[in-house]
């Protein structure tokens, strides 16, 4: 049972990546063939995003409540639907109802996925060093969701829409294995109160502002690394700018897989959790501005790479310190709630960063980056102070 739920709990992280990053990965197509403005690609993904921050706040106390099963069922289904139909839309409204379902089927494999793997991974025993390792499917999925599309479409000479399609039937063959997968039981005498109480433990509190502030810096790599590179490649004029932006903004997913990856290999990571944030955001600090203040491409790079593997540990390593603080029958309700909050990260940051380079240039706006990885440095220190177990009456 348990290898099985372990394989379903990496679909499952797996298939959130693929959830991110598509849009994104389809956006030029989706402007071509059926004429979507970038603002039109915008609203796609604030849709999904917005939509995501809504889910998520109950996701997490109903899969506490009723078990990982009708949610891993329910994930995967929605995403298949989500991927079809993005596929067959010829219109700007249907479009937006995938994405708008994306966000609903990206939330509920999230939280199944983020809640099961510190539970079936290295006995229970260790859930920061769990979550890290689970962690690098997610950044598998940012990886080969964007290549995808370009080997159906530049290899085979296929469209756009094969590769969505070729997407929505891996996600429904991990439906398959959903159904006939058997969960470990969720305990019982739980109750909705319990996940109100949790929004006064100061653990649960400062792991949503730690993650406020590390959303905001990967969506802000994720959204703004290719447009960076562009520039410094010498702008979408430059033959070939583009295509090789794209690369490195691979090797930002490739850098973040490696990474968790790696801390995975360190036992009992979560007592050490703490040090290991903060330790990850002074090199993201110095990365960030590494990239805000070269004209070098070669050292650019160097920099998506170094911020790479110090994002790579962070994200995974917050959950798992908060979760070894409770007992594991609050895990959906408490990732549900510092994972609704953390999404409020991306929404706005992103936004501000684009908002900041009109005019100007992407890499001089970086600056609110290194700022959010201060932050977060701060909030990681003030998480050691929080006491080492605490329960929920």
């Amino acid at each position: 049972m348990q290898k099985r739920s372990a394989i379903v709990a990496l679909m499952a992280v797996f298939t959130l990546g693929i959830c991110f990053i598509v849009i994104g990965a389809v956006s030029e197509e989706l402007k071509s063939v059926l004429g979507f403005s970038n603002a039109q690609i915008g609203s796609m993904v604030s849709a999904l995003f917005f939509t995501s921050m809504i889910v998520q706040v109950f996701i997490g106390m109903l899969v506490d409540k009723f078990g990982y099963k009708p949610f891993a069922i329910l994930g995967f289904s929605v995403v298949t639907l989500s991927m079809f139909l993005l596929a067959i839309a010829s219109s700007f409204a249907v479009a937006m109802l995938a994405s708008i379902l994306l966000g609903v089927g990206a939330m509920c494999v999230n939280t199944v996925g983020n809640t099961l793997i510190p539970v079936v991974l290295f006995d229970g025993k260790d859930p920061a060093r769990a979550s890290n390792f689970g962690n690098a499917f997610f950044g598998l999925g940012l990886v080969v969701t964007p290549l995808l599309p370009v080997f159906i479409m530049g290899t085979l000479g296929l469209g756009y829409t094969v590769a969505l399609a070729v997407i929505g039937a891996l996600s429904l063959i991990f439906l398959i294995f959903a159904v006939t997968t058997k969960y470990p039981e969720v305990a019982t005498g739980y109750r909705v109160s319990m996940a109100f109480k949790l929004l006064g433990k100061a653990s649960v509190l400062l792991a949503a502002l730690a993650l406020i502030c590390y959303i905001s810096l990967e969506s802000s790599m994720n959204t703004w690394l290719k447009p960076l590179m562009t520039e410094l490649y010498g702008g979408d004029t430059m033959p070939g700018a583009i295509t090789k932006a794209s690369l490195v903004l691979s090797l930002f997913g490739i850098s973040m897989m490696v990474g968790r990856f790696i801390t995975s290999t360190i036992k009992n990571l979560t007592a050490i959790g703490v040090r290991l944030i903060v330790i990850m955001s002074i090199i993201s600090i110095v990365a960030i501005l590494m990239l805000k203040g070269t004209s070098s491409t070669a050292i650019a790079i160097l920099g998506v790479i170094v911020v790479g593997l110090a994002f790579a540990p962070i994200f995974p390593t917050i959950v798992g310190v908060t979760f070894s603080k409770f007992q594991p029958n609050l895990y959906g309700s408490i990732f549900g709630i510092i994972f609704a909050v953390g999404l409020l990260g991306g929404t706005f940051v992103p936004k501000i960063i684009g908002d900041l380079a009109e005019g100007k240039t992407v890499q001089e706006s970086l600056m609110i980056a290194v700022v959010m990885a201060a932050l977060l440095g701060v909030i990681a220190l003030l998480m050691g102070r929080t006491k080492d177990t605490e329960t929920v009456e």
